[in-house]
């Protein structure tokens, strides 16, 4: 049940922002808490956490514990310090988990954004308004703190250091994430956009964070990345081992959910870039421009995967028989060219990695018995060819098989948005 604090609130339940600019729309800001058995830090946070907000952030606010079924006296604890803490609320779930406890209380907030912090404070509150700003103006959709950005600054032990790396590292490999840092507990959202993702989010514990952010990316939402101090609470409640075990599940579940089409959800249309200024002269964005680009880029990452192709293959020709090495060079080049054009050529695309992957395995086959057979056929004809002139007549057919890439590349695998 939820327990609203006494106190200087507004009848809504937020505690009234520092003054502002008069006749403007003010966004308000839920913060939740979400905790299970921690009667001990639960205080020091949210002492800490009010004094801030009363004292910095220009914004009507309030703070949500929630409480997912501790059997410790946190629940006694969280609802004593509502009572004296104007602006502080309490909800209380039967069952456990941070990502039930988020999508539960976020989905159900009435407020305009929406925040989420550890108990522990481990990121340094300096990083709460530069989070909620850009969400604010309107300007990103979805604000993430990052220890992994160029700015950040941390401090934990070397485990869970490179425990975060590893793991943040094998999301760019198997999604092509751009976002630096998935776990970082300080994220916020405008709820608006919000709304539509939680409805396709399935997970209750860890791996909410990462899944809510991958939706939020395969669905074009612009992410904004704050580099923040952290410095690690070695209290801590989470399972290591048991938690990179779901991640990685919750990764094969979202790469087969964006692969099937049904990661896409509806949202609110943002309005196209405009020019600020009232004479400026521009080129209209048309379908013959963006035509223009993709064929540029292909033809640029064409030359160079078939230059590196050819590299390699000349390489690996001095220890292997022409079809092994031409089938490792075009392997590995397939894999780099196919990755350069999903964010490159076509960038517009709402193709995922894997059926990217997947259409450019089938190419692949293609591509590799078109170019086999063109050196075999050559090979037999001039059984004297040097290994130079061999790698002409790969470079040759793999221009061929470069430009069939193009047209089903284009028609067939990447759709547009």
């Amino acid at each position: 049940m939820p327990q609203t604090s006494s106190g200087p609130t507004t009848a809504d339940g937020f505690h009234p922002g520092l003054p502002g600019p008069s006749g403007t729309h003010t966004p308000t800001v839920e913060i939740v808490i979400p905790v299970y058995n921690e009667e001990r830090a639960l205080p020091g946070c949210l002492r800490t956490l009010h004094a801030r907000l009363r004292a910095q952030l220009p914004y009507p606010w309030r703070i949500t514990v929630a409480d997912n079924a501790s059997v410790d006296r946190t629940l006694q604890v969280a609802t004593e310090l509502a009572a004296e803490l104007p602006g502080l609320e309490v909800r209380h779930l039967d069952r456990k988990g941070r990502g039930l406890a988020l999508r539960t209380v976020w989905g159900a907030s009435e407020a305009d954004i929406v925040v989420y912090m550890d108990v522990d404070l481990s990121t340094g509150l300096d990083g709460l308004l530069p989070l909620i700003a850009p969400l604010a103006s309107g300007h990103s959709d979805l604000a993430v703190g990052s220890r992994l950005a160029p700015g950040a600054r941390t401090v934990r032990g070397p485990r869970r250091e490179v425990v975060s790396r590893c793991y943040n590292g094998l999301i760019r490999l198997t999604h092509g994430a751009r976002f630096s840092d998935a776990q970082c507990g300080f994220k916020a959202a405008r709820t608006e956009v919000l709304r539509p993702l939680l409805e396709k989010t399935r997970d209750d514990a860890w791996f909410f964070d990462t899944e809510l952010l991958l939706l939020a990316e395969h669905n074009g939402l612009r992410i904004h990345e704050v580099p923040v101090d952290w410095v690690e609470d070695v209290d801590t409640r989470v399972d290591v081992v048991g938690t990179a075990a779901d991640d990685l599940r919750g990764l094969y579940r979202m790469a087969r959910l964006k692969a099937s089409g049904a990661a896409r959800v509806t949202l609110p249309r943002r309005p196209a870039p405009a020019a600020e200024h009232p004479d400026a002269v521009l080129a209209p964005e048309t379908g013959r421009s963006r035509f223009t680009w993709e064929v540029g880029c292909f033809v640029a990452i064409g030359i160079a995967s078939t230059v590196g192709q050819a590299l390699l293959y000349w390489l690996l020709r001095g220890w292997w028989p022409p079809a092994v090495a031409n089938l490792l060079s075009l392997l590995v080049l397939t894999v780099l060219n196919t990755e350069a054009n999903r964010r490159l050529t076509f960038r517009w695309s709402a193709t995922g990695v894997s059926r990217a992957h997947l259409g450019a395995g089938v190419l692949f086959l293609l591509g590799y018995l078109v170019t086999s057979a063109a050196v075999l056929l050559y090979r037999e004809s001039s059984p004297d060819a040097s290994a130079a002139a061999e790698t002409v007549v790969l470079a040759a057919s793999s221009l061929l098989v470069t430009a069939v890439r193009f047209v089903v590349l284009r028609l067939a695998v990447f759709r547009r948005r």
